[in-house]
This record gives structure tokens, C-alpha cells and sequence, in this order.
């Protein structure tokens, strides 16, 4: 696995590009553009399926031979509206026409077709309380395992209030076997507010062996190949990701860090 921390190329057109080939892994892809108005990005999805998350902005969309209109409402994703989305399926194209500047993530993994475009969100889309304490932070879920129209996505949006921990208590979901645990590779899209700032991140096995801990500003992107993963804002600086997972199977099961499983069983209570 190459370097866990991903800067973006810049900060004008395609500036994440992450395929399985060029990370080492075999399940989630992640792109992102950041548009100015009139700006156009295309892509087919070939034998992967995709959801467009419209993060900030607006687009006009066309995709799987259909004119979806002008998608996106937030301009500033720390608004925490509800996103506009787009599942596309494997075998199709899309194309988005930048209306106002906008950032779109694409996030894909393999496509078994079967299904058909459609909009994901706002409607149905409920921005939802997790944890207790400084691990509050707040959901919106875009494609969970519960919404059956994808094949191997799990797509969500965390916002992370400052002094807060996220994806916490520390837990990994690196094996396959179901329904103990699924294997699940995930990327985090990081975004701070203000834009200066940061956050922490670490991903690392119960054994050692990967102990990674990273400070991620505004665009990052950071891998999770295996192993827990937890991160915190610091006072001062909300944080905001976007998760993308797929495996084998379409099911999020995770087991927690040894040091942290009286957190969860006392949090059970």
C-alpha cells in the first residue's frame, strides 16, 4: 500500500484521482473536481457503478442517456443540508456543466448492473445525531446497506463539531467474516472549517505493524486500507468527511479496538 495521505493535485479541475490500481487495493475508487461556473467533467463509468455527490454548488448532470437538471443546493458544505446525489450504474456516462463553482465527488467501486440511474437525495436524507459527549458528530447518510439500488457502495457524510472525536470508538472492518466482521476498504475526503485549518487522523492494526497518525487539511484525502481508523478535530476547527466503502459484501460490520471495547460496552448500557 503506498502512502496513506493524499494531497490534491491543486485546487482547479480533477484534483483526486484514486483506482484501485493506483493505490494497491481492490474495491473503492475516489475522484474529485472542483469546477468553476461553465466547466465541464465527464466520465464513463465502465464496470464500475458510481454516486456523484454534489459536495458544494450547483451542476447540471446528465448521465445513463437522461438530462437530470441542475443538481446541488449547498454552497458551503458546513451548511449541513442535505447533499444532491446521483447513483450511476456500471456501462453508462455522465456529464456534469458547472452552473455556479462547485465541488463533485465521484465514488465508485465494482458494478454487477441490474439497476438503474437515480437521484439520491435531498428528500430521505436526515442529518442524524451519533455518540455521546466530545464524540458527537452528525450523520447524513447518502447510500448505507439499508438502500439496495447499489452493488457495492457505502457512501455517508460525517460533520464533526471541533474538540470532538469521529469514527470513534476506534474499530476496523479489514476481514471477511460475516456477520462477525465484513471487509471493507474506505477513503476519508476531509474538509476544515475554517479552511486553514485541521485535523487529525490515525489508522492503525491492532498489532502494530501499521501506525499511521496524520494531520489532514482542507481536500485531503486518507486511505484506510485495514486496521482501526479514528480521527478528532481540534478546538477551533470543524471537521467534515465523506466516506466511501465496498468489500465483498455490501454489509458494514466492524469490530472495536481492544483498548476501546469497554468505551462501546458502557455506551450499550
Amino acid at each position: 500500500m503506498t502512502d496513506l495521505l493524499r494531497k490534491p493535485f491543486g485546487a482547479h479541475g480533477k484534483v483526486h484521482e484514486i483506482t484501485p490500481t493506483n493505490v494497491g487495493w481492490r474495491y473503492v475508487g475516489f475522484s474529485l473536481y472542483r469546477l468553476r461556473a461553465g466547466e465541464r467533467a465527464a466520465e464513463a463509468t465502465g464496470d464500475r457503478e458510481a454516486i456523484l455527490v454534489v459536495v458544494e454548488g450547483k451542476a447540471s448532470i446528465t448521465a445513463a442517456g437522461k438530462d437530470w437538471g441542475v443538481l446541488g443546493e449547498r454552497m458551503n458544505v458546513f451548511e449541513r443540508t442535505p447533499p444532491h446525489c446521483l447513483y450511476v450504474p456500471n456501462g453508462e456516462a455522465w456529464e456534469a456543466v458547472a452552473q455556479t463553482d462547485c465541488t463533485i465527488a465521484v465514488c465508485s467501486a465494482p458494478g454487477k448492473s441490474g439497476h438503474q440511474a437515480r437521484r439520491i437525495g435531498p428528500e430521505g436524507i436526515t442529518l442524524t445525531e451519533r455518540g455521546k459527549g466530545t464524540n458527537t458528530r452528525y450523520i447524513n447518510n447518502i447510500a448505507m446497506e439499508n438502500e439496495d439500488y447499489c452493488d457495492s457502495l457505502l457512501v455517508t457524510e460525517v460533520f464533526t463539531p471541533a474538540g470532538h472525536w469521529s469514527s470513534y470508538p476506534s474499530h476496523r472492518h479489514d476481514e471477511d467474516d460475516y456477520p462477525r466482521i465484513t471487509y471493507l476498504e474506505e477513503t476519508y475526503y476531509h474538509r476544515l472549517n475554517p479552511a486553514s485549518g485541521f485535523g487529525i487522523q490515525r489508522v492503525y492494526t491492532d498489532d502494530g505493524v501499521l501506525d499511521e497518525t496524520m494531520s489532514v487539511k482542507d481536500h485531503d484525502v486518507v486511505l484506510v486500507p485495514r486496521g482501526n481508523h479514528p480521527c478528532g478535530a481540534p478546538h477551533g476547527f470543524e471537521m467534515y468527511y465523506l466516506n466511501v466503502m465496498a468489500g465483498p459484501l455490501r454489509k458494514w460490520r466492524f469490530v472495536p479496538a481492544p483498548e476501546v471495547e469497554w468505551i462501546m460496552e458502557r455506551n450499550a448500557k
